[in-house]
């Protein structure tokens, strides 16, 4: 008889959460059980699973032994302190935050570009998702890079208050409101108005003026396509509220054509070209929600450059930035690894 497996969802009440718990109940795994993890305060909420109601479970008092997968979102604080006490229990963490990305112990996974490299969660039974924004971008660069090797990237992002959590989604509406009615828009869950605004800062800043969010669009490129990559990123907060976008412009080491570029990326799992050079063809955040695939618009040369490209990326920051590329890791494991 084929296995089944036993999930853990830490942080099932947020945004993120809810959304694994669909594509949990969308997936290939064969689940015997999913439990759902969340604070004192959330526990004993319901929550859907598929056609089935779950009962959230208090995180901070849940034994770990005979969950085979538990997957984490509840920020970097929960996951530092109970991600290593549920993979010394026995089971396969994989981790959404941001705490064990850049470890050199932790394989860093985007599926359809390294799923080999899910093998090295032996060393310490943790599996890192990577950032939302670096996913949908890397999804696109990583075919490009296999042919002619880029060189640097400069890449704006504007991203959905969704990322933020439920209540960064809730500021935005009340905000959105209040204007409407002359009423003060105030503002808890970011430095500035987000309503009818874009705040280009996300995440805290370093000492060289970058944000954390720029710096991890960096570093984990580098971790997941190589060090000889250079990547600038201005990360851009807007008042939308599920849905990524990113202007990316790639300078290369080697020729590609535009026609390449086409045949490459039209020929990528995970990845759909909509770009028609005529009003509205091309992708734009409210039409993502929803949608697995990452989405590419607005394909030119730079001609700037010697090897220049820009493209639009658009998409669901929830889903394949976070949710998504989590069960994807878990369908793997479960195929390749678990299978007993």
């Amino acid at each position: 008889m084929e296995k089944k497996y036993k999930i853990a969802v830490v942080g099932a009440t947020g945004n993120v959460g809810r959304v694994i718990l669909k594509v949990l109940s969308e997936s290939k795994i064969r689940i015997s059980e999913v439990v759902a993890l969340a604070s004192k305060e959330s526990a004993r909420k319901k929550l859907s699973f598929g056609d089935e109601v779950i009962e959230t479970k208090c995180l901070e008092d849940y034994d770990f032994k005979g969950i085979d997968i538990a997957i984490f979102s509840a920020g970097a604080r929960i996951s530092e302190k109970y991600a290593p006490i549920a993979a010394e229990a026995g089971c396969i963490v994989i981790d959404n935050t941001s705490f064990f990305r850049m470890n050199p112990d932790v394989p860093l996974i985007i599926p359809e570009i390294n799923p080999e490299e899910i093998a090295l969660y032996k060393k310490r039974n943790i599996i890192a998702n990577p950032n939302c924004s670096t996913i949908q971008m890397l999804l696109v660069l990583s075919p490009l890079h296999k042919v002619a090797q880029i060189k640097r990237v400069v890449v704006s992002t504007y991203q959905a208050t969704s990322g933020a959590g439920k209540a960064a989604m809730d500021e935005l509406y009340n905000q959105t409101k209040k204007m409407f009615i002359n009423e003060t828009a105030e503002s808890q869950e970011f430095t500035k108005q987000i309503a009818f605004n874009c705040i280009p800062h996300i995440d805290i800043f370093m000492e060289d003026g970058s944000t954390k969010e720029e710096w991890k669009m960096a570093t984990e490129t580098k971790k997941i396509l190589g060090d000889e990559i250079e990547v600038s990123a201005t990360c851009v907060r807007v008042p939308v509220f599920t849905g990524h976008a990113e202007s990316v412009n790639v300078e290369f080491n080697q020729p590609i054509s535009e026609e390449q570029v086409y045949e490459i990326l039209g020929s990528t799992e995970g990845v759909l070209i909509y770009d028609r050079r005529e009003d509205k063809g091309y992708m734009t955040q409210c039409e993502v929600p929803g949608e697995n695939a990452v989405y590419v618009s607005r394909i030119r040369m730079d001609k700037t450059v010697k090897y220049g490209l820009n493209m639009w990326i658009v998409a669901d920051n929830l889903r394949k930035g976070a949710a998504l590329n989590a069960v994807q890791i878990a369908e793997i494991l479960v195929k390749q690894y678990l299978y007993v």
